[in-house]
């Protein structure tokens, strides 16, 4: 089953390679970019469970669709690819097993602990 999920997640993380493809920025800015989703961590600074929701709000794939539909409703490629980076960068920490936090600690998953 893991694999099978492994799988998935690359799929779709080449799916947020190819629509960053459809926008109009230059390559560099996918890998400069997909990495910032991390920031949801600093949340942990303020106990478990506060770094479990900032950590959840940045890794969570409805959030990163909602913004990238909002970026299309509103004609914006600066939004389109924030949700485009988003969706990546979750699906590329799932890949490698990272899933969303729960608030017992960093450590532990919805996909299993680490």
């Amino acid at each position: 089953m893991k694999t099978i999920i492994q799988l998935e997640e690359l799929a779709m993380f080449l799916l947020s390679i190819f629509c960053f493809n459809q926008l109009h920025f230059a390559w560099w800015w996918y890998l400069v970019l997909i990495l910032t989703p991390d920031i949801g961590m600093i949340g942990y600074v303020f106990g478990n469970t506060t770094g479990a929701i900032c950590y959840n709000i940045f890794h969570h794939k409805a959030l990163a669709i909602a913004v990238f539909m909002l970026g299309l409703y509103y004609q914006q490629q600066t939004i389109q690819l924030a949700g485009i980076i988003l969706f990546g960068h979750a699906s590329m920490d799932r890949m490698m097993g990272y899933g969303l936090k729960k608030i017992e600690g960093f450590k532990f998953t919805h996909l299993g602990n680490l």
